[in-house]
């Protein structure tokens, strides 16, 4: 067995060298590779991850032009890995690195096709908790999640599934919406989850709205179908208040008066109009990007990279 360790690198200068030594001496025995990609750091990251590949035979080194964000390094370090499983780790030492043999384990007495951790206690800050809660109710509707299952960065997959996954060439890759969108064949294991080891998550609001975003429009029709269903509710909720207010006043029973009522009615119409159009145009928008051609990466350094 050939295992790769993607490690997507930001602003991880004092953890990534730690890091990568602690995975050398619990991997001994193992064949395995180390894939660094640099998604656009302020820091001294990509000086030392570059030190780092030159020290160790066994690590790949990859530095994005700019910073295009988690998912997309990700991405890109799946393109380079090589292994029969792929096991994507943070740099923060969050995930204990010696938790890798727990997740080959369990793939391989389960046989799943990919493998989450799962923590009995999270260490992340309260707002990066609720954003992950968010996203994950959200993808148990909208790429067929179990309800049971957490998403978690740190996990396993095997060879043929990473070998579909970089069958995706658009700009907003979301590795867990391309996982299901390939197999259901997902176990989960439960491993410790540590503090920080330096510094602050990256996770700021507007990256979570963004995914919050890229879950809810790039990877279902769901929502679609919610504003058509709601569209065609209110259609028919109309119909019937305008046919009993016709039939009231008819009937002389009922008194139409009062232009607050229809301002309401008009204003609210409005927004409804409003929203739905916006929902129609982040999805018009996706597809522009997608077919303009516009990479998920682009790589600024490389030894074999491609």
């Amino acid at each position: 067995m050939y295992l790769s360790v993607v490690i997507p690198v930001y602003n991880s200068e004092r953890t990534i060298a730690p890091l990568t030594e602690r995975l050398q001496a619990c991997l001994v025995g193992q064949l395995f590779e180390i894939i660094l990609v640099n998604d656009g750091s302020d820091d001294r990251s990509e000086i030392i991850c570059q030190h780092i590949e030159n020290q160790y035979g066994n690590v790949r080194f990859i530095s994005l032009s700019r910073n295009f964000g988690e998912f997309n390094a990700v991405l890109c370090g799946l393109n380079q890995a090589t292994g029969d499983y792929v096991v994507i780790i943070d740099d923060d030492f969050q995930n204990p690195p010696d938790a890798i043999l727990t997740l080959i384990k369990t793939a391989e007495t389960g046989n799943y096709d990919v493998v989450y951790s799962r923590y009995a206690q999270k260490q992340h800050h309260w707002f990066r908790n609720l954003g992950s809660w968010v996203v994950n109710r959200l993808t148990t509707y909208s790429i067929g999640k179990p309800r049971s299952l957490y998403l978690s960065s740190f996990k396993l997959i095997r060879r043929e599934i990473v070998d579909e996954i970089i069958q995706y060439c658009g700009p907003y890759p979301y590795i867990d919406g391309l996982i299901f969108r390939v197999t259901r064949n997902v176990g989960s294991v439960e491993v410790p989850h540590n503090s920080r080891a330096e510094g602050r998550s990256n996770y700021t609001a507007s990256k979570l709205i963004s995914l919050f975003l890229n879950v809810f429009i790039g990877y279902s029709l769901w929502p679609i179908r919610l504003f058509t269903i709601s569209g065609a509710a209110l259609f028919g909720l109309s119909l019937l208040s305008g046919l009993f207010l016709l039939v009231g006043w008819l009937s002389k029973t009922i008194s139409i008066t009062g232009w607050g009522s229809v301002i309401w009615i008009g204003i609210t119409g409005l927004g409804l109009q409003l929203l739905f159009l916006g929902i129609l145009g982040e999805y018009i928008g996706k597809l522009f990007m997608t077919t303009s051609g516009l990479p998920p990466y682009v790589i600024k350094k490389s030894k074999r990279g491609k």
